[in-house]
């Protein structure tokens, strides 16, 4: 079992931040787009090879956002109408996602079988995850997974205030 962390920078406005393993060794780069349509973040390793791909579908009636992991597409999270609270699925090809993901307490199931945990951690200046990787090969899936449902909840934030 493999343990990452990510640590969003509070008030960042260019969307980076860093994926980093329990000795705090740098694994991952994400960087956001800014103020460029389409919205998107880039997942890095060390080398600055792109292992995934997040996108935010432009013309669309409601939210919906493209994950790629190594150029195919891996996973889509959209939004689906409803009155009171928002809600969204989450449509991959035999990957599921169970527990309490909008407050980033979950598992990640492929075929029945869980392949990483991620849990919020607390008492962190700005949003911190960890995120346990049972299985490695499916690793990039579930940090472009995590990154991709933080971006969606940061999204809907933004558009709540935008409201008020």
């Amino acid at each position: 079992m493999k343990q990452l962390y990510i640590k969003q920078k509070v008030f960042s406005l260019s969307g980076k931040f860093t994926v980093k393993d329990q000795t705090e060794q740098d694994i991952y780069y994400v960087e956001g787009s800014f103020m460029q349509v389409p919205k998107t973040f880039s997942i890095m390793n060390t080398n600055r090879q792109e292992v995934a791909l997040i996108t935010k579908k432009v013309f669309s009636f409601l939210p919906k956002f493209f994950v790629e992991v190594n150029g195919h597409e891996a996973l889509t999270i959209r939004k689906e109408f409803s009155f009171f609270k928002p809600r969204y699925t989450i449509d991959a090809a035999d990957i599921e996602v169970q527990g309490n993901w909008w407050d980033m307490d979950f598992q990640v199931k492929q075929h029945g079988n869980v392949i990483g945990t991620v849990s919020k951690e607390w008492f962190t200046w700005g949003d911190s995850y960890k995120v346990q990787i049972e299985n490695e090969e499916m690793e990039a899936i579930i940090i472009a997974l995590v990154v991709a449902i933080d971006c969606v909840k940061s999204d809907e934030a933004a558009a709540a205030s935008a409201a008020t």
